[in-house]
């Protein structure tokens, strides 16, 4: 019988980059295990010593491997402190950095999954900085490496699920009904672009003012990979951008970014 801890051991050793400790792995770990199990009884492979002969006799099944991996847990305004300090200070303050130098915002959100972050920054932006800000405008990238996911994301329509935690007149303003689902409204995907990347080796070309990367590379990710990544994202972070990460997520050691004052899970990179 194949049991979880067997499981873990064929995932430290195909999956080195991934954090197996974190506590906060173990239930998702155990939603991998079952999908591995079910592909390895799809293609007819006994146990985990098998599987590991397959994939060494076959390079892409790699690919099938990794996409077992990817679990996605996403909602509009996910983390409600973190939320509320860019809707009142980290947003406003891009779009008036942005009007003195005549230039469009850019953010980017990095494992964006369905694309709830995404669209939850722009109807912030669009309902309520650009009030403050007339005429400011804004660029979203938002990548992740689950095409099925990007295809939800670029259709825009949700569950009533994914919504709860949004204030309510931002869901009365922001959605249209169709049938049981949530669509965003057509202005407020303008200047949302979802693309595949791979957070682990890729990153936009572009420069932004402030990123989000929240519950991937400093979750899931073992720590030189985790130092690997905030390089990456520092260097794509305008002198004085904002990096965003979740709730319960730590910075690597010999981060250097500063953190902004009341809210811990926001920092700012050095003008």
């Amino acid at each position: 019988m194949m049991n979880d801890t067997d499981c873990t051991a064929f995932l430290q050793w195909a999956l080195p980059q991934l954090e197996l400790r974190w506590p906060g792995y173990r239930k998702v770990r155990r939603q991998v295990c079952k999908r591995l199990r079910r592909r390895m009884s799809d293609i007819g492979v006994a146990d985990f010593a098998s599987y590991r002969s397959r994939l060494v006799a076959d390079p892409a099944e790699w690919q099938v491997l990794d996409e077992c991996c990817h679990i996605t847990i996403s909602r509009f305004f996910r983390d409600r402190g973190v939320f509320e300090a860019l809707r009142r200070r980290v947003l406003p303050d891009i779009a008036a950095r942005a009007g003195r130098e005549q230039r469009t915002a850019r953010i980017w959100s990095a494992g964006c999954a369905a694309g709830e972050e995404a669209y939850t920054l722009k109807i912030l932006w669009d309902l309520e900085v650009a009030m403050l800000c007339p005429g400011a405008a804004l660029s979203i990238v938002a990548t992740d490496v689950d095409e099925a996911m990007l295809a939800r994301a670029r259709e825009g329509c949700f569950k009533p699920t994914s919504l709860h935690e949004l204030p309510p007149h931002l869901v009365e303003q922001a959605f249209e009904r169709a049938g049981p689902l949530f669509c965003v409204r057509p202005v407020h995907r303008e200047g949302i672009e979802f693309l595949y990347q791979d957070l682990r080796s890729q990153a936009p070309a572009a420069l932004f003012d402030l990123i989000l990367c929240r519950y991937v590379a400093f979750t899931y990710f073992a720590p030189p990979l985790q130092r690997q990544i905030l390089d990456r994202l520092v260097d794509r972070l305008v002198p004085g951008g904002y990096l965003a990460i979740g709730t319960h997520e730590r910075l690597p050691e010999r981060a250097t970014l500063i953190p902004l004052a009341g809210a811990p899970q926001i920092f700012k990179k050095a003008r």
